[in-house]
Order: structure tokens, then sequence, then C-alpha cells
């Protein structure tokens, strides 16, 4: 069956089975409180600030608390590399939702509840991430997930792969199905051969599949914090040797072991020689909590719960009813016993307490950590005992020979260490893919099925218009430099012209600005500015207000910007002009076109309005003579750009830009003020642009406290009556400021300052900082040489 019947069959069973799904939670809710309220989350709807504006964050999905734990590491070196990017995880489970909120915080920038895999549940949570990489941990394979991600144009990569011997039986009867779902993976990282193999034989392609080591080998041996209640405990009763016994499991089926009843026996066999044993008994979920006090209360042994431990008890059974402390509690143990290896559960994993250098007993069912098994037998880095009868006498011989038992955690953390490293290759697979790709926007399907056909009438609007244009070309006297971009919204173009006029000149050339005026409304169709002179805004529009304002370049305004060229250089002269938003005005012609890219919504989300931002398809880039990447310092997605570049554009070199702030400028003075540190205590915020998260992100490097935060659309307008509102709202908020950006310091109404008050009103003044400065303008300078040597 080929993979589009395959996905109909699978969607069809999906449709029959979502009343199924909804029965299950709502059983789930019944036995465990809080499964009902996930379903928001698990259908799609995550919290509004997760929303992204752009591409490039990095979603990791880890089914439990297992995989939550075992990314530890794994995420805490993403979090380094990828430092400007969001990073996401989810979860399927309460306790894994549970304990990566509280591990991961102030690590992810957010974690949520898996949606269910329904076409319409990925879609908007992609549609909300918007990721330029999908990470999945160890064996979660939902096709619907695998196929919306790289729909997208995501990239999407499994690590610490694994497939046990139970599951694999299971996959390799629907080994058809697995075929159509794997090769979707750009990258399967797993934790041995053996389960390279596995994943091969299931479908995966073999040159996708390579042999990477296990998470857990790079576990950091982190040991417990001095102030924990458990240590206090510890060192109330001075006990001559702690026990943990780790992960406990009930039985998998009629007649397997109950492996708390053989925890509990042994260690009655033991108080009654070592009454001053501790144990902590920790069972591996939570259901098993009380199940498990019902036990010990049976068994007429003393404990506390870990939840309830005061400052006074002493008892020396601790039954630890956390999620998430255990890994940590290691480093108090002489010994440790590893749970869901006497009943048949297929083993836990034994590297965390080998990491702490303790000496481990694991009974036969290792299963699901064979090779780790099979590595520490070899070395004698562990002691194995045939059933629950034998743990008490292994206990004890290793309480009884400290040395015996301190050599077998030597090996044991000498076998854990030697495999490190398969972490930080998981890392630099997910820096390879997320510099190889800029994800699209993809709306939900009743807007997809109207803006497609819309869309493409406007690209074949955009083509038509550009060769008309480009017939159409008519040449100025002097060189002209064109600074443009490709997608509606701001790039930062006003200053990029600004400095580039700067810089010219720096270098004796006398600039003019040619600008379309955006917004204005005047009665002339051209005007021309000369530097140091003024005009009303309503002649000039916001954007052109800035270029009059500062004084550097004489300013030609008009909506045919060759004939505003005319008129700015009969009435002023100039000796060379940059063309403001030109790359699509072909009806001027130019000499150098210099396009710039937003770093942190590159490609308007790849395609053409409305379907997306673009004004033309990325394929235009091929006309470009150089490019830079703007707001590249707020975003990790330069290199991808870079890549999705050369794809069109080979010769173009490409340079980095940011804006650095300069002063606050009070309006209704003009008194500048420094950066650092701020003129005021609290901000509230509000600013009409093309791209407000880059102003953001902006205020936030400066230290800003953010009162409140109220966009408008770009090139906006305020009333009188809008600037009360925000001055009470910003009050209220506890603002101490109003601040805004200087392009909206343009767009306010008369006596502002006064409308506002008493709250004082500050605009950002900023400035282009280039990388490699002194390269572009080589490539400006050889493109005023041409055009001079052509007239001539």
């Amino acid at each position: 069956m080929k993979t589009k019947g395959i996905y109909f069959l699978y969607r069809v069973l999906q449709a029959f089975g979502l009343p199924v799904i909804l029965l299950y939670f709502l059983f789930r809710d019944w036995r465990s409180r809080g499964y009902w309220r996930s379903l928001p989350q698990r259908f799609g709807f995550l919290p509004r600030s997760f929303r992204q504006t752009g591409p490039g964050a990095i979603w990791l999905h880890a089914v439990s608390v297992g995989e939550v734990l075992s990314c530890l590491e794994f995420l805490r070196r993403l979090r380094l590399r990828f430092p400007r990017s969001g990073l996401f995880v989810s979860t399927s489970t309460l306790a894994g939702k549970a304990t990566a909120d509280e591990k991961l915080r102030g690590l992810a920038d957010g974690v949520f509840y898996a949606p269910v895999d329904y076409v319409f549940a990925v879609r908007r949570v992609l549609r909300t991430l918007r990721p330029s990489v999908v990470v999945v941990a160890e064996t979660e394979l939902w096709p619907n997930l695998f196929r919306e991600v790289k729909r997208t144009g995501a990239a999407l990569t499994l690590v610490n792969g694994r497939i046990s011997d139970r599951a694999f039986g299971r996959y390799l009867s629907s080994r058809w199905f697995f075929r159509a779902v794997l090769p979707a993976l750009d990258s399967i990282l797993a934790q041995t051969e053996e389960i390279r193999e596995r994943f091969i034989a299931l479908g995966a392609p073999a040159e996708r599949v390579l042999q990477n080591g296990n998470f857990k080998y790079d576990f950091e041996a982190r040991g417990v914090d001095s102030g924990s209640p458990v240590v206090a405990l510890v060192d109330r009763v001075r006990p001559s040797a702690v026990w943990i016994a780790a992960s406990t499991m009930g039985p998998a089926n009629a007649g397997d072991v109950d492996e708390d009843d053989v925890v509990i026996e042994a260690y009655r066999q033991l108080a009654a020689r070592r009454p001053d044993l501790v144990l902590i008994l920790a069972p591996r979920k939570p259901e098993r909590f009380g199940v498990v006090a019902g036990k010990l209360d049976a068994a007429g042994i003393a404990y506390v719960r870990r939840q309830a431990l005061g400052s006074g008890d002493r008892a020396r059974v601790l039954l630890l009813d956390t999620i998430g402390e255990l890994s940590s509690l290691f480093s108090l143990a002489d010994v440790v016993s590893m749970g869901g290896t006497l009943a048949r559960r297929g083993g836990h994993n034994i590297l965390e307490p080998a990491l702490f250098a303790k000496p481990v007993i694991m009974g036969p069912h290792m299963e699901n950590f064979q090779t780790i098994a099979e590595e520490f037998r070899a070395a004698g880095a562990c002691v194995e005992i045939a059933g629950g009868q034998e743990l008490a006498g292994a206990l004890d011989r290793l309480l009884q020979d400290a040395r015996v038992a301190r050599e077998i955690g030597r090996r044991a953390q000498s076998c854990a260490e030697a495999r490190r490293g398969a972490t930080a290759r998981a890392v630099d697979e997910v820096r390879r893919l997320h510099s190889g790709c800029v994800p699209r926007a993809r709306p939900a399907l009743p807007w997809l099925a109207v803006e497609w056909p819309l869309a493409r009438i406007w690209e074949w609007g955009a083509k038509r218009r550009q060769r008309r244009g480009g017939a159409r070309q008519r040449k100025l006297d002097v060189p002209v430099i064109s600074v443009g971009n490709l997608t509606m919204g701001g790039t930062g173009k006003t200053p990029c012209v600004l400095r580039l006029a700067e810089l010219l000149n720096q270098r004796g050339h006398r600039p003019g600005i040619l600008t379309r005026g955006y917004g204005r409304s005047s009665p002339h169709q051209y005007v021309a500015v000369a530097p140091g002179g003024t005009v009303a805004v309503q002649l000039s529009g916001d954007e052109p207000q800035i270029f009059i304002r500062s004084g550097v370049a004489a300013v030609g305004i008009g909506a045919d910007r060759f004939e505003a060229g005319i008129r700015l250089l009969r009435e002023i002269g100039a000796g060379v002009l940059v063309l403001d938003d030109g790359f699509q005005h072909r009806k001027l012609a130019r000499d150098m076109d210099i396009v710039l890219i937003d770093g942190l919504d590159p490609f308007g989300g790849g395609d053409v309005f409305p379907l997306g931002r673009l004004r033309e398809p990325v394929d235009g880039l091929a006309r470009a003579d150089a490019v830079v990447i703007t707001r590249s310092g707020h975003s990790d997605l330069a290199a991808a750009i870079e890549h999705e570049v050369r794809r069109w554009n080979r010769r173009a070199p490409v340079f980095h830009a940011m804006v650095e702030p300069q002063a606050w400028v009070e309006h209704s003075t003009g008194r500048r003020a420094s950066v650092a540190p701020n003129p005021f205590a609290r901000a509230g915020v509000f600013c009409g642009l093309g791209n407000p998260e880059s102003f953001r992100r902006t205020l936030r490097a400066m230290g800003v406290d953010i009162a409140e935060w109220i966009d408008f659309d770009d090139h906006h307008r305020y009333r009188p009556q809008e600037l009360r509102h925000i001055a009470h709202q910003m009050a209220s908020r506890g603002a101490t400021a109003l601040v805004t950006t200087e392009k909206d310091a343009v767009n306010l109404c008369e006596d502002c300052a006064g409308l506002v008050a008493p709250l004082p009103l500050y605009w950002l003044q900023v400035r282009m900082r280039i990388e490699g400065e002194d390269q572009l303008m080589a490539e400006v300078e050889r493109g005023i040489g041409n055009s001079r040597r052509a007239v001539r």
C-alpha cells in the first residue's frame, strides 16, 4: 500500500476512534484528576505566550518522566547553543508534565501536553510554535505529527532512539505501516547498533540512522542540595548505611512478583540485624504511592512520606512520593537496588546510580537495557540476582564488605563514563538541521483553500510587474544604490538607509535619499528637502520624516522614484542616490541592489501574499548584489538564512546587522538621556511597526522592565483619545514612563506630551551596525564606479 493510502486509512480509523479517545480521557480523569483539564492543550490550544512571531524554535517531545529526566542535559546544552530561539517541551503524561514544569523552569520557554495525533491538533501546535526543528525522544512514532512537520519544511529527528525487544516484535508485524512513517525523519540517533538495525528493519533509510549512544551516560551526577529535608532526616538518624530501592514496580501480570513486597520483606530481615539501616523506597509510578504506603502499614513498619516529612521526623524508612527527586538522592546511598528488574518489566536504567559510583543490584529482567547490562556484567560493575529471595542476602554482603562495594561502584562509574558523548553529538545534529531549513507558515485548512489561489494570482501579478518595470526602466544621471527586501513589513530598511547615507558622507560622496512617502497626504506629487530642511509629516510620511530629521542627506519623495530623483537633482543636487524600498521598483535603474532579510522572520512565511508576506517569490534573491541579514543578534537563524540565500544566489556577499540603542529622547523637550541606566523604572510600551518583536527584544536586551505592551498596525497615526487611553492603561499597570520608537514618535498627534501627562514620553534613537561595513562599502563603491564609467 502506498504512503498516501496508508495515511488515508490511518485517518479514517482515527475518525471512528475519536469518541473512544474522549472516553479514555474521561476514564483517566476519574482515576487521576487532571486529564480532562489537559484536553485543550492535547487538542492544540496552547497558551498565547507560546506564540512565536517567526520560525526558529525547537520543540522536544519527551513522553513521560524518564524521557524528561534523560533529556535534561540535552536541553541544557540546546539552551546554550540556541540562546535566542524558543525552546519548548511536550509530554504525554501528568507525571511527565509535572516533572518538566519543575525541572525545566528557567530552561524551557514552555512546557505543554503533546497534541493527540490528529491533523487539526498537530497543525495548531505547529502554527503556534513555528519550530525549525522537532526533536522526538526515544520511541514516539506519530504518523500525522511526522508528516505535518515535514509539510512546514521543518526538520525532524529522533534522538536517544530505542526499541525494546517486546516492542520490536509488535512493530515488525506492522512494518508495512512504519515503512510509510519512518522516512519522514531526517535522522535517527539510536542508542546501540542493534537498535539501529531495528529501525532500518522497520523501514527507516539506512543512511539516516546512526548509532549515537545513550543520553543517560551523560547524566550529570549532581548531588542532593544540602538544605533538602531528606538530608536533614539522614543527619538526624545517623544511619550505618542508606539503601535506596529505586523505581520499584508492581507485577506485570498474574503470577509476577510485586517488587515493593520484596523490598519490604528484605528490609524486615536486614533491620533485625541492622536496626540503624535507612531505606528510601521510591515507587516508579505516582499511582503506586498510596498502594506502597498501605503495604508498609500492613507490615507494621514505621515510615514517613516525603511530602509529609517534617523537621522532627526520625523514621528510618522514607517513602519517596515525589517525582524527579530520586536521581539527586543517589548521592546519599551506600547501595542501590534497581526496580523493574525483578518483576517482568524489562528493567530500568542503572546509569544514574552508577555515575555516583554506587554499587547497584539488579534482577534478571533487563531486556530494555540489554547492552548496558551486558557491559556492566562483563566489567563486574553490578550485582545480579536471580530473584527477590536473593535480595536481602546481596544487600547484606555489600553492607558487610565496604571495600567490595566501593570497588563495584568504581567499576560502574568507569563503565558509565566511558560511553559519554551522545548528548553532545545530538546537539550537533540539531544544529546541523537547524542551519539547513527555514520552515513555512501553514494556515488552517479553510484559509489555505481560499488564500492559495489568491497567492498564485499575486505571484503572477508580481512577475508581470517585474517584467513591465524592467522593460520601461529609466536611468538617472547619478549612481543609484537600492535598499529593499522581499517581504511586507519591517526589516530595518530605514536605519539601513540612514547608515548607508552616513557612510557615503564619510567617504566624500554627496548622498541623496529617494523614498515613496507611504501614507502621506500632500497636494504636491513630488517633494525635495535639502539636508537640515523641514517639512510637515503629512507631506512626507513617517519614515521619510526620519530621513529628513537626521539631516544626513537630501530627501526626494514621490511614488515615481525616477521623477522624484529628477526633482531632487535639479533643485538640490546629489552625487549618489540611495533608493529606499526599491527592490521591486524596477522602473528606476540601479547600480546595486542591497536586499535586507529579517533575521526574526526571514521569508514571510514562505509564500507570497495573502498566503504569506512575500512581495515576490524567494527566487527574486537571484537579482541581489548584496544581502544584509538584519536583527541577526536577536536570532539563531543566520546560518539557515544564508543556506536559503545560496540556493538562489551564490555570488552576493552576505552581511549581518543589528540596531544599537543610542539614546532615549524625551519627546516634549528633545532632551537626550543615556540608555544605561534607563531614565525610568517601568515602561509602558506602544508601537506600530511591521515587526514589533525586534523592538521587544531590543528593550529586553537593554534591561527595560516592561509593565504593559500595546501593538498597533504599521504606520499607525495616534489620535488624542488613543493616547489618553494608553496613558491611563499603562499607569494602572505601574508604568512610570511611556516608551515608543522614533517612527511612532513621528506619528504622534500635537500636544501628545500633555495628553499622556504626568507620565513622561520617550522614544528610542537607534543606529544600525553592519558587520563588515568596509567590505559592504567596497561593494557599493564598485557599483558607483561601474555606473560612472558607463556614463563616460
